[in-house]
């Protein structure tokens, strides 16, 4: 038979097995970070702590220009599955994480695909940042300023003469001159007074007869 103590020594033995092994798991998950690079290739590292009745999640990054990190915070231990392997459920959120550019600007919720259907209690949410991202630059809106429209002139309105100054005298308006056209000659007055005159002188000088061929004469010297 065997001792009474190798009973006690034995089941001593287990606890300080399992006690190592939970030491080793909850190492592995508060002092042992999850490294991964993101799609830029900024080198980033996950640190979980308790803080209260909160687990923190920081995720800081670092690249050859600059450094950033976030904080993030939540109770996964809601979440049956995480409590079975909690490593599994933040290496769930880094396969998330290293599709983004930056790893800080990815969704305001890191859901674990383990625990995606657990309440929102379970989910880790976001917290703060630095940097912190710059607000979007509003866009100026330009507006145009309509001229009003200027009356066109009416084709068949003549012009407005302008108005006269005081004690100017009016301009008179000139008389038209009439048009001759070319071709068109205008006729010279009879002199009425020459064929009288004419006839009275063949009376005095010409014998009755030929006072009428006297006047003729007489009146063509004139004309000529």
């Amino acid at each position: 038979m065997a001792p009474p103590l190798s009973i006690p020594l034995l089941l001593a033995c287990c606890l300080w097995a399992a006690l190592a092994q939970s030491d080793s798991a909850k190492k592995s998950i508060w002092d042992d970070p999850i490294k991964f690079n993101s799609k830029a290739k900024d080198a980033c590292l996950m640190h979980v702590s308790g803080q209260g009745d909160y687990t923190k999640l920081r995720i800081s990054c670092r690249n050859k220009a600059s450094s950033y990190y976030c904080d993030y915070q939540g109770k996964p231990n809601f979440c049956r599955a995480y409590s079975n392997n909690p490593r599994h459920y933040f290496t769930q959120i880094m396969w998330d994480l290293r599709k983004q550019t930056n790893a800080c600007q990815g969704p305001k919720v890191l859901r674990a695909l383990m625990c995606k259907k657990a309440p929102d209690e379970a989910q880790m949410t976001f917290v703060s940042s630095w940097p912190k991202p710059a607000a979007p630059k509003q866009t100026a809106k330009i507006t145009y300023e309509r001229k009003p429209a200027t009356q066109k002139p009416a084709a068949n309105k003549p012009p407005q003469p302008a108005p006269a100054r005081p004690g100017a005298r009016a301009p008179q308006p000139k008389k038209p001159t009439p048009k001759t056209t070319r071709g068109q000659t205008t006729p010279r007055p009879t002199e009425h007074g020459g064929e009288s005159r004419a006839v009275k002188l063949a009376q005095e000088y010409c014998w009755k007869s030929l006072q009428g061929v006297c006047a003729y004469f007489i009146s063509w010297f004139h004309r000529n």
